[in-house]
């Protein structure tokens, strides 16, 4: 494990916490919504937790059930936070943020904007163009004519703290994403640095979202 600090606050500093297996998602939850908790009473600093899970589906509060099509392939957990159905497995680096929004001015799009900024710099580290769209939470790669996503954000807020964050595709299993369709997004593919041709590890992609750490923990 690795914890580093940084924060708006010089009386409340935000951990930075890498776990270096894979954590159960049920397990992870639990501990977010303790940290969650643990923020809103001031008890704990806000989180910065950069993990894997096991494969598994999850589906946002705005999931489709006809877009889980292979419902018996990995486990299946709904979650609070927004979005459709994503996938989370080995060679995806996920990051819940627990972030106090009383900090940075109760605003949640400006939340996840900052969350993708996050990721199109980190992409560019490794020269990767990565892009908004309008109407797609994510981050987007334009390749041979097609658009690709490679990150997904999805976040849940409580009492203005928000939680919940982002995966992004390092080297996953993108087969995997085939038993559902992805963010409801039946149009779109998904890529991922490998796929890209960057051969870069976890590691290489850590320090990059550390390097770049103050743009989700900026204070307004």
């Amino acid at each position: 494990m690795i914890t580093a600090t940084d924060t708006p606050s010089p009386d409340r500093p935000a951990e930075w916490r890498v776990e270096p297996g894979t954590v159960f998602y049920p397990d992870a939850m639990q501990a977010m919504e303790s940290r969650v908790d643990a923020v809103i009473e001031h008890r704990a600093p806000e989180l910065i937790w950069l993990l894997q899970h096991p494969p598994l589906y999850t589906a946002g509060t705005s999931a489709d059930a006809a877009d889980l099509k292979d419902p018996a392939r990995f486990p299946v957990y709904e979650t609070g936070r927004g979005g459709q159905y994503t996938y989370h497995g080995p060679g995806q680096r996920v990051i819940y943020a627990v972030t106090d929004l009383r900090e940075r001015g109760r605003d949640l799009r400006a939340h996840v904007w900052r969350l993708e900024e996050w990721v199109i710099r980190v992409l560019a580290d490794f020269g990767i163009h990565g892009e908004r769209r309008d109407g797609r939470i994510g981050i987007w790669v334009a390749r041979d004519g097609r658009e690709e996503k490679i990150a997904a954000i999805g976040v849940r807020v409580r009492k203005w703290v928000a939680y919940h964050g982002l995966a992004l595709n390092v080297d996953p299993d993108l087969a995997h994403f085939t038993g559902i369709v992805p963010c409801g997004l039946a149009q779109f593919g998904v890529t991922s640095l490998r796929k890209l041709g960057v051969t870069a590890t976890m590691a290489d992609v850590d320090a990059a979202f550390l390097r770049h750490k103050s743009v989700i923990l900026t204070q307004d």
